[in-house]
């Protein structure tokens, strides 16, 4: 066959194919040949990009919201942290939620519920409280807060200045499968039903009451405070092995099970010594970090481009998924995360790449 026999045999064959595409798209059809490629990539192809906040830059702006809208009218006044390559669509990266709430003193943000599971990092004040399925909670800076899916909370000040912590949820998965509910209370807070302290003074000793079985996926504890948890890292920070790429690095888990403390996010406290250059770490999960103490560097590769960003006290950033990435520190660093390791881990997917390899 002459090569323009060939390239009008080609050319009619392609033209046949559409032809079939097109009477198939009839009946809600497609051809996978077409868009495999697409559907399934030789590594994961990310739209979200390493991206920092720098807190005292951001925190005016925090503060200004207090004086435009109410918690009554904004039911939580949250400033959400867009991640600057997913186009304002709510995620700081593809599977998680960020963002940064404030209450002032006197303020109550009414008690409502939702599907999503959340998560509150303190990043400043103290005398406010959160109140979790009928138990109240003082909140003070680092500590880590735990709001099950579908539970009633509500939030309160009964302290002097700001309190600002930085909400984490679940939300874009509970919305990829589509179970998204929400419900307000009727009443501004849900009645107290055991003692602050309660769910803590029951778990959080390494023991638990005789006759009482706990079932739910989410840990007991709804606050890990963070002198409790800063101080495990310190007492580890001489005889244990230091990760090369994590420093050392602590996971809250459910004290009943040893599983992670939330079903659909993972969470972690890290210590990082002054000096820290860590090995490069490449993880299939998206992380966001806060330091709550020190400071230091990150640095992530995406693609061909280098993003290099020095971090501080009350910072947050966050590493897309299979980016590698090394963490460095300036001076003796705290960083807690969270991820979506514990529901990639579930469905068999998670990975990671230490070093160079």
């Amino acid at each position: 066959m002459s090569e323009a026999g060939s390239v009008n045999e080609h050319s009619n064959l392609r033209a046949e194919r559409e032809a079939y595409y097109e009477r198939i798209g009839k009946y809600d059809l497609s051809p996978l040949w077409e868009v495999n490629r697409r559907l399934v990539t030789p590594e994961p192809v990310i739209e979200s990009v390493p991206h920092l906040w720098d807190y005292a830059a951001i925190r005016d702006s925090l503060l200004e919201s207090g004086e435009l809208i109410t918690t009554r009218e904004a039911q939580r006044r949250v400033l959400i942290l867009e991640n600057p390559g997913l186009d304002k669509s709510h995620r700081i990266v593809e599977s998680l939620f960020a963002g940064l709430q404030l209450i002032m003193p006197g303020e109550i943000a009414p008690a409502h519920r939702h599907s999503p599971a959340a998560l509150r990092f303190i990043m400043e004040g103290e005398g406010a409280y959160t109140a979790v399925g009928g138990e109240r909670s003082y909140m003070k800076k680092g500590d880590f807060i735990i709001t099950p899916a579908w539970a009633w909370h509500d939030h309160g000040h009964e302290g002097d200045g700001p309190m600002v912590w930085m909400d984490g949820l679940d939300i874009p998965m509970v919305a990829l499968f589509g179970p998204l509910f929400f419900e307000m209370y009727d009443g501004d807070q849900a009645p107290d039903q055991v003692p602050p302290g309660d769910s803590l003074a029951r778990y959080g000793a390494n023991m638990r009451p005789v006759g009482q079985t706990w079932t739910r996926k989410e840990s007991p504890i709804f606050n890990y405070p963070y002198e409790r948890s800063r101080d495990a890292l310190e007492q580890l920070r001489s005889g244990a092995d230091w990760d090369p790429c994590c420093g050392l690095k602590l996971q809250y888990v459910n004290p009943t099970t040893g599983e992670s403390a939330m079903p659909t996010i993972s969470t972690f406290l890290q210590l990082l010594p002054k000096g820290f250059k860590g090995e490069t770490w490449r993880t299939t999960e998206g992380l966001v970090y806060s330091c709550t103490e020190g400071s230091g560097r990150v640095v992530v590769q995406k693609g061909e481009e280098t993003f290099t960003m020095d971090w501080k006290e009350q910072d947050i950033f966050c590493v897309p998924c299979w980016m590698p990435h090394r963490l460095e520190a300036s001076e003796d660093a705290v960083l807690f995360s969270y991820s979506d390791r514990v529901a990639q881990e579930k469905f068999g997917i998670w990975r990671e790449i230490r070093g160079t390899a």
